[in-house]
């Protein structure tokens, strides 16, 4: 039974990644590390709510939302650089945008952990947000102000 669903699930996969890769604009170093991030930022944001007993199955959903609304904002970005013919400046940035809020919010969920975060990342948090456009300073101050789960 098992090997007749093989090739469904085979031909599925291959071509929800299709949809998906052509979506944001192909599988790029940019989009692969944006998918760690926030892989990471979902991860340390849950281990931290456990380690501080304030894990919520609401608040967990939400996150997970806004993960994937992340992934759908890079798509409209990457449409409307097709629109323009301007390659992938517009998707970069807001992919970097994404980079400097999702490493920030790690480094705050390690912060929660009670482990010490190498001022080397939080400087890469600067880069990002200069490379998406965004005012460092004002940036981390706003995010700072955000409640995360």
């Amino acid at each position: 039974m098992n090997e007749h669903f093989d090739p469904i699930i085979k031909i599925l996969s291959g071509s929800v990644g299709a949809a998906v890769g052509y979506t944001v604009g192909g599988w790029t170093l940019l989009i692969q590390v944006l998918l760690v991030f926030v892989i990471a930022d979902w991860i340390t944001g849950w281990v931290a709510a456990w380690m501080n007993g304030e894990l919520r199955s609401r608040i967990g959903h939400e996150g997970i939302i806004r993960k994937v609304t992340i992934f759908i904002l890079v798509a409209i970005a990457n449409l409307i650089d097709g629109i323009l013919g301007e390659g992938h400046y517009i998707r970069d940035a807001v992919i970097f945008f994404y980079l400097a809020t999702e490493l920030l919010s790690i480094i705050e969920n390690v912060g929660r952990m009670g482990i010490p975060m190498p001022e080397v990342l939080r400087s890469a948090v600067k880069i990002f947000q200069s490379k998406s456009g965004e005012n460092s300073e004002e940036g981390i101050k706003e995010h700072a102000g955000k409640k995360q789960p």
